[in-house]
């Protein structure tokens, strides 16, 4: 598929890039996404790493992705309970999205790694 292929006719709900921007547009699900990335992961640990999230929000975001097939959750029957996160074969298809989201975050920055220079 080529860019001109998505550019031409109307962004209804039959369009490709409104149906993933439904779901990766909320705030917080690209960087829950990145973090599941390289494997699974706790609750726990996930709130952790997000920082500035919610314990809310991030219990909602997570439900919505399992919904959407995206992520897979393992509940242990530990005291407290133990909750896994991993990304399913679908939710792992949105890893080049996120690499290109990183090489353009760093492009923003002015050379890689380096703070954005005012």
């Amino acid at each position: 598929m080529k860019v001109r292929d998505i550019a031409e006719g109307p962004c209804d709900e039959h369009c490709p890039v409104r149906r993933a921007e439904r779901l990766v547009g909320y705030k917080w699900t690209t960087l829950i996404v990145r973090d599941l990335l390289s494997g699974k992961k706790r609750y726990s640990e996930l709130l952790r790493s997000i920082s500035g999230i919610s314990p809310r929000v991030l219990a909602e975001r997570l439900r919505e992705l399992e919904v959407e097939g995206l992520l897979t959750r393992t509940v242990f029957p530990t005291v407290p309970p133990t909750t896994e996160y991993e990304l399913t074969p679908l939710g792992r298809k949105i890893e080049p999205v996120i690499l290109a989201m990183a090489e353009f975050g760093m492009a923003l920055a002015g050379s890689k790694g380096s703070p954005r220079k005012k």
